[in-house]
């Protein structure tokens, strides 16, 4: 019987379900709250954050579990605990008020509200009492309270000041649009290279994130340019980070971030959103240079998702925890409790020779390898990562390199089963759409580049959930999350932008024009809902709900790209599918709006830059006409995603299956005729084509051309 129990209990959401039984009087966020706050005359404690952030968690315990706190915030606040997940819309107003004001961000996110949703207050992460310079949470609380009852007028005018500056200076104006160069991305290259850490790899010093929409910029950079430190800068960033601790070499898949500047000591929660951007830009990395390395850390991470992140529909998860129950200390947490090994233990596990192996190869050590530890978290532990190479370990053992592969592999292979009897760190189960369409696209890309059957299969069965769970066909509506058997939260901007992407890229996997009609479909009600029609841009959030406060229009690509880079691609894509010159008009629009932050800093958008580049190159538009799997089709179709073209459309006539579903779109379509018989390639740029081609090697000659990457493995090949 739990001793206390508050509104959350009634929730479906695991970061609520969480906090159900905290002794704060907790509401979720809508008018139950909001009305006892304005007939009590309270202010709003608004807490935000999400199920697997380890700094929740901490809070959660020193503070939210602590009864002399939780009797101050029941007697001078109405407090209210927000899913950042679920609800991007409250945690992206509130977020925008705390970077203005604090000039940081993060969460657990803090803030304090008017009862009319103003926010006057706010922070991050609050120790219980003074710690680390840091004001103690309950002192800060009174002194809120205090202010509140002294100075309330003043607040009150104050908040509301705060909130028309922050209107302000989230609006997009296209009057101060600028006239963007051709130059842009070389700008945006030159900004992401000062940035770079030619030692470690990566952008930027510690601590260290993936922020996978840089690379894969610079990558679609090189494939115009030629410039061959872009290329450089992105394969040594994703060794290090495959090589690192924030890559789980036991479990496959990819911590947060690194902690450090080495990618030694991670942040240990796995999102769904690192996962799919992550296999994409190894996907690319090995599209381009056909190392293998690549491929097997695309598999790697694929695999990993399959099996611990798909729920029994094909639906994708949104997240594991950072946190787990330390082995033999029932109800201690820590950190990492589940990934970290000691000595002896993989001694035991292993046996002694076994073992010398393996932690020569992850570095292992007797005394713990981790360097920086000023928590004490990591005392006679190891994180495990990559220190020396293989090759290195046959000559010292005596060895040829496949015994160590294969002494290594079954090593892993036990180890990890040993690891599976731990407790498991808490999986967050709930579905959000927008992580899916990413996660989509992944799997549809590894079966394009890898042939992968099975990539397909799970690519098509989340795309079938979605629809059947998240989507109601009568009024062509997105839902954001689906949990305990419950969908619910009309989808926001970056719920369609992410859903479309992967919807296009499954059709250019499968060539089932279904997939095509619905990413239309969703596009023009993306357009009804988000299209700013006077500014250009989409807003993240619908305006339907009076409860949030601005409607911002999202541009910065961070742990996830913004919906209007997204956007931008997508409708460049559709433009050239279709043939429908609105959808070009409409990513014109988007570059117009954004243009004076293009202009200013083009490396904080670099998946926007990308889709800059694809308005300003030359796109190809590639059609196959053929029968659907048969031989010579597929061998076409194969040698297209052999080689990195960034900027190209492909799809399929085929007269048995497709054309029936698109003619009625895309008129063009019907035009289309294999030759001779045979499955034939139509190579288009700027409304017009080249002579049609049957052989690959042909198809290759073509799509070869103007593309660097692509020119260099047509000629691996021809040697």
């Amino acid at each position: 019987m739990q001793k206390y129990t508050n509104k959350l209990a009634n929730e479906k959401n695991p970061y609520l379900l969480q906090h159900a039984h905290n002794p704060v009087d907790w509401y979720p966020w809508g008018e139950e709250a909001f009305a006892k706050a304005r007939e009590e005359n309270k202010p709003i404690f608004l807490s935000i954050g999400y199920s697997t952030c380890h700094w929740c968690h901490v809070m959660a315990r020193e503070s939210f579990e602590s009864t002399a706190i939780a009797e101050v915030l029941n007697r001078y606040f109405v407090s209210v605990k927000v899913d950042r997940e679920e609800r991007p819309d409250v945690d992206r107003v509130y977020m925008t008020f705390i970077q203005a004001t604090t000039g940081g961000g993060g969460w657990p996110m803090s803030v304090w509200l008017t009862p009319d949703l103003k926010p006057f207050f706010g922070g991050t992460y609050y120790p219980p009492e003074e710690r680390w310079g840091r004001i103690g949470f309950k002192n800060l609380l009174l002194k809120i309270a205090d202010a509140w009852r002294t100075d309330h007028a003043g607040i009150i005018a104050s908040s509301a000041d705060m909130l028309e500056r922050l209107r302000q200076a989230t609006t997009t104006k296209t009057t101060d649009a600028v006239q963007l160069e051709r130059t842009l991305p070389d700008r945006a290259y030159q900004q992401l290279k000062e940035s770079y850490d030619p030692v470690q790899g990566g952008f930027g010093d510690a601590p260290k994130f993936p922020r996978p929409s840089a690379p894969d910029f610079l990558l679609r950079y090189y494939a115009r340019t030629g410039t061959r430190d872009a290329l450089e800068m992105v394969l040594f960033t994703l060794r290090k980070m495959a090589d690192g601790g924030m890559h789980d070499h036991l479990g496959g898949g990819f911590h947060r971030y690194a902690v450090d500047e080495r990618w030694h000591v991670p942040h240990f929660e796995k999102m769904l959103y690192d996962q799919a951007q992550l296999a994409n830009s190894y996907l690319d990395a090995y599209q381009l240079t056909h190392e293998a390395f690549y491929a097997e850390v695309a598999r790697d991470i694929l695999h990993y998702v399959r099996r611990d992140m798909t729920g029994t529909q094909g639906q994708f998860y949104s997240a594991e925890d950072a946190d787990s129950e330390v082995p033999g200390r029932p109800g201690k947490h820590a950190e990492g409790a589940f990934y970290v090994w000691e000595h002896d233990e993989i001694d035991s596990i292993l046996g002694h020779r076994h073992a010398a192996i393996f932690n020569c190869r992850y570095g292992v050590e007797k005394n713990g390898n981790v360097l920086n530890d000023p928590h004490g978290e990591f005392h006679n532990r190891n994180v495990l990562i990559v220190s020396r190479p293989v090759e290195e370990l046959a000559k010292q053992f005596g060895l040829s390199e496949a015994e160590i592969e294969k002494t290594l592999s079954a090593s892993r292979a036990l180890l990890r089963e040993k690891r599976d009897l731990r407790p498991r760190p808490h999986l967050d189960d709930k579905t959000i759409t927008a992580w899916n369409g990413l996660m989509i696209s992944a799997y549809a890309r590894a079966y394009q580049i890898l042939g992968d059957e099975d990539c397909l299969m799970t690519a098509t069965a989340a795309t079938v959930f979605v629809r059947e769970n998240l989507y109601t066909p009568t009024n062509g509506i997105l839902l954001r999350r689906y949990f305990d058997g419950e969908a619910a939260i009309e989808g926001y901007a970056d719920d369609y932008a992410l859903m479309i992407h992967g919807l296009l890229d499954l059709y250019e996997a499968s060539f089932d024009g279904a997939h095509l009609k619905w990413a239309i479909g969703l596009q023009k009600m993306q357009d009804r809902l988000f299209l700013d029609t006077r500014e250009g841009g989409y807003f993240g959030t619908s305006g339907n709900d009076k409860t949030i406060l601005m409607r911002i229009q999202e541009d910065y690509d961070g742990a996830e790209p913004s919906a209007n880079s997204v956007s931008l691609q997508n409708l460049l894509r559709l433009a050239q599918m279709t043939g429908n010159q609105e959808f070009r008009a409409q990513a014109e629009q988007i570059i117009a709006a954004f243009s004076p932050k293009l202009e200013q800093a083009p490396h904080a958008m670099p998946r926007m830059i990308s889709a800059f580049d694809f308005h300003f190159d030359t796109p190809r538009q590639i059609i196959i006409a053929g029968k659907s799997g048969a031989a010579d089709t597929r061998e076409l179709i194969r040698t297209l995603h052999e080689l990195f073209i960034p900027y190209k459309t492909v799809m399929l006539a085929d007269e048995a299956t497709i054309r029936r579903k698109l003619e009625t779109h895309f008129n063009f379509i019907a035009s289309i005729e294999p030759v001779d018989g045979k499955a034939t390639a139509y190579v288009c740029e700027n409304g017009s084509c080249k002579l049609p081609v049957t052989d690959p090697r042909d198809l290759r000659a073509y799509l070869s051309h103007g593309y660097y990457g692509a020119h260099e493995i047509m000629e691996r090949k021809e040697e």
